[in-house]
């Protein structure tokens, strides 16, 4: 395995945990980026930009440019700008956006969702609070009928349909994964609070002054950084590690086509095609990010204090405190295992084990994490073009995580 990048001394190894991803947990392609008290120590990638090519070659580290043939769709070697979509990995990034306007005393988060947003008030949604929305306590998961990927992605019909759809159980009594809905949740409140969409307002106040290469609504000029995506089988030695887990899983409740869980994932019906432009190009701030690892690593990096090569702290103190500030814990009624989740963050445990208890991030159906640990100092993210059939704790972001406390441990 040809990995490329560099690796601080004392982080070894999380090298060799990237390298036994390939060699043992089916990685294609891959990148992983982990920076410590504002300075990058990890930052590497290997394999192929394409899940569904053959072995990549090495012979470049750069990728073709535009229009370059395979290459603009995809195909050879991961390169060092190489991105790929971080599905569920968005709303931790996303997320950062109502923090900031809170921060910036724009967005009450004590203040019911339909101050903002009048047409909210209906079908038992009356007392939502803006923190239930991004805890996801709104009790609007799922959608009684789905949208075609179009709608998802228009701007309109997503709020429209949240706005109507009766709350599946009193707002703020409970807590279930909002895996699709938060998209329109989200970003409708953010229009209605600041008059612009969330994908342009992130892209001018967090990515822009921190040079992150991540993107809600893949501009066209960007799209060549992109490969495909493609699901794969986890491998023997991975698929161990997941049956340990109990014996009522997300994936036997994703099974069942009448729990909440399938309709929960099922409101956008069928679900998009992730290599496809137009869905890379939709803001859809629960799902449709596309990141480097580095952009992840970087952004995380900056939720906890300044980053090197002139990035400034992103959150104050109180606001980073707030997003590792535990909103809902125990029975998922969607993900149907434990969770713990902040504003806007999942925070550390069983479901999504992260650095320490003190750690807040996200991670993405199929493999991809992001998250910071502000006692460690430590951010880390991970993306990957291999998408398994994990929903949280996948193995190969698990075996980088473990890496880095084995790293700090010894240091």
């Amino acid at each position: 395995m040809d990995v490329q990048g560099m690796v601080a001394a004392g982080f070894e190894p999380v090298r060799d945990a990237f390298v036994r991803n390939f060699e043992e947990r089916g990685d294609r392609g891959a990148a992983v980026a982990v920076y410590r008290d504002g300075r990058k120590v990890v930052d590497l990638w290997a394999g192929t930009k394409d899940a569904d090519s053959g072995p990549a070659s090495t012979t470049s580290t750069d990728g073709a440019a535009p229009g370059s043939g395979s290459a603009a769709e995809g195909a050879g070697p991961w390169a060092e700008g190489t991105a790929q979509i971080v599905r569920s990995a968005t709303k931790g990034v996303t997320a950062a956006v109502p923090l900031l306007l809170h921060q910036r005393g724009l967005l009450d988060l004590d203040a019911p969702v339909g101050a903002y947003w009048p047409e909210f008030k209906a079908g038992g949604k009356e007392k939502t609070l803006v923190r239930h929305l991004l805890a996801h306590r709104a009790g609007v998961p799922a959608l009684d009928t789905g949208l075609t990927p179009a709608q998802a992605a228009d701007g309109v019909s997503g709020p429209r349909a949240v706005a109507a759809q009766r709350a599946f159980w009193e707002p703020g009594t409970a807590h279930g994964y909002h895996a699709q809905t938060y998209s329109w949740l989200l970003s409708e409140l953010v229009l209605r609070v600041t008059g612009e969409s969330i994908g342009r307002w992130f892209a001018r106040e967090i990515a822009e002054p921190l040079g992150l290469a991540f993107w809600l609504g893949l501009p066209e000029a960007e799209a060549h950084r992109v490969g495909r995506v493609a699901a794969v089988e986890a491998p023997e030695s991975a698929a161990g590690a997941l049956r340990t887990r109990p014996k009522r899983n997300v994936s036997d409740a994703y099974a069942d086509p009448n729990s909440l869980t399938r309709r929960a994932f099922a409101a956008i019906d069928p679900l998009p095609d992730e290599n496809d432009p137009g869905y890379r190009a939709a803001e859809l701030p629960a799902s449709a990010g596309i990141s480097t690892a580095r952009a992840l690593a970087r952004f995380y990096a900056a939720t906890i204090g300044d980053v090197e090569d002139g990035g400034a702290r992103l959150f104050a103190p109180a606001t980073t405190a707030l997003a590792a500030a535990e909103e809902s814990a125990g029975p998922d009624r969607v993900l149907v295992v434990n969770t713990r989740f902040g504003l806007g963050y999942m925070l550390h445990g069983p479901a999504s084990p992260l650095l320490s208890p003190a750690s807040f991030g996200h991670p993405g159906r199929g493999g991809s994490l992001g998250f910071a640990d502000p006692e460690a100092g430590v951010s880390l993210g991970y993306v990957t073009n291999a998408l398994a059939r994990s929903v949280t704790a996948d193995p190969r972001a698990q075996a980088l995580v473990r890496a880095v406390r084995t790293s700090l441990t010894a240091l």
